[in-house]
């Protein structure tokens, strides 16, 4: 239970769990639309970050009983951009978080802030915001009191401290709920009141984790739009650490996907999702079906036959990606012979599991009123467009 000697903002963390406990992405893969894409956004960062970023981590690398939580991280976040880190337990995002918020010491590297190295500059006086999964509200003070804790820590006046939260409880969607007792708001609500909190001091970048994690999905669906918004209409830069793909398409100008303590793929939302780095990337990402494939003059052979792929596809020995968009459900008598041995409502259509007769199991996805029933014999044809040939 945090105190007030306690500052939920970062300067005294939560005891971390090693490795944090995470769960693996969903499986209902919902490809990136327009409506959750970015109206900007930065190119992906490998290597040294660029030198006019607002955060430039260089080389950074922590270890654990000579494991490499982090391996010699490069990454930059403008200002004004919204990045999401992403990946499986173990990976080194959170570790990423706590050093850059200085709740982590480096082994090696540095951090920058608007070009200033922070080694040595303690976590309350980053100027960064931090808010926890579980909020780490005061509940001996009311709503208005947790909101106000940080300016009242930055010295603010009285009259300061009132404008300040009634500006920022309008903002989140909360008017008039100043007076409040916390441990009467709703899940929906405290995340609200802690992101308040975390933004009252004007944070030059503000660090999530987890942000969504303890909420119901409709809930964190509709608030992770708000957040966008939110921090579109304040020009907010936010570094933000989750484990739901999902959550981060919707939220981020960029995902970045960490494996190992290291940066496995850094780009834009569509980037990630078209095109895969490898193998891993395109496994966590929730796609089942990638296979290794020989490529040449437009064609890949693979497990399951000859397939199409982009004319632009690199040649060579490489993994494949199919997306169950592009394995087409045809008559029995055509195409590749598979069974049918799992469906799974989605929402928006059906995932199909299809087993051929001699080669790797297939996802497909399909209208509802299309979909086989377990047990019935399909053909498969692929579509070039829907094939990503990976590096």
């Amino acid at each position: 239970m945090p105190t007030d000697s306690q500052p939920p903002t970062g300067a005294q963390p939560p005891t971390e769990k090693q490795p944090p406990t995470e769960s693996r992405p969903s499986t209902d893969r919902q490809p990136p639309t327009d409506s959750h894409l970015p109206v900007h956004g930065t190119p992906s960062v490998h290597g040294k970050p660029p030198a006019d970023s607002l955060l430039r981590l260089e080389d950074a690398t922590v270890r654990f009983g000579g494991r490499a939580a982090l391996d010699s991280v490069g990454l930059g976040v403008a200002e004004h951009e919204i990045v999401c880190v992403l990946g499986p337990s173990g990976s080194g995002k959170s570790t990423l978080l706590r050093a850059v918020a200085g709740l982590q010491p480096l082994d090696a590297g540095r951090v920058l802030l608007d070009g200033r190295d922070q080694a040595g500059v303690p976590a309350h006086r980053r100027g960064v915001g931090l808010m926890f999964q579980d909020h780490q509200l005061f509940p001996q003070r009311d709503v208005g009191g947790n909101v106000a804790f940080g300016l009242r820590m930055h010295g603010a006046s009285r009259a300061e401290q009132v404008r300040r939260v009634k500006e920022l409880l309008e903002l989140v969607g909360l008017p008039g709920a100043s007076g409040r007792a916390v441990a009467a708001l709703s899940g929906g609500e405290q995340q609200r009141v802690a992101l308040a909190r975390a933004l009252a001091p004007s944070p030059r970048l503000l660090m999530l984790d987890e942000p969504l994690g303890q909420l119901d999905r409709s809930l964190r669906e509709r608030l992770v739009v708000e957040l966008r918004d939110l921090f579109g209409r304040l020009g907010t830069t936010v570094l933000a650490v989750t484990h739901d793909q999902g959550e981060a398409f919707a939220l981020a100008d960029r995902v970045v996907v960490m494996r190992d303590g290291r940066i496995a793929q850094s780009g834009t939302p569509l980037e990630v999702w078209q095109r895969p780095a490898d193998a891993f990337v395109a496994r966590f990402l929730g796609f089942e079906n990638v296979a290794e494939a020989t490529v040449a003059d437009g064609v890949a052979v693979t497990p399951w036959g000859k397939v199409p792929v982009p004319p632009d596809a690199p040649e060579g020995t490489r993994p494949l990606l199919v997306r169950p968009a592009g394995v087409r459900l045809v008559p029995a008598g055509e195409g590749l012979r598979c069974t049918v041995t799992a469906r799974t409502f989605r929402g928006t259509h059906v995932a199909v599991r299809l087993q051929p007769e001699d080669a790797p199991p297939l996802e497909a996805a399909c209208a509802l009123r299309d979909a086989p029933d377990v047990g019935d014999v399909t053909g498969v044809e692929f579509d070039g467009a829907e094939i990503a040939v990976l590096g």
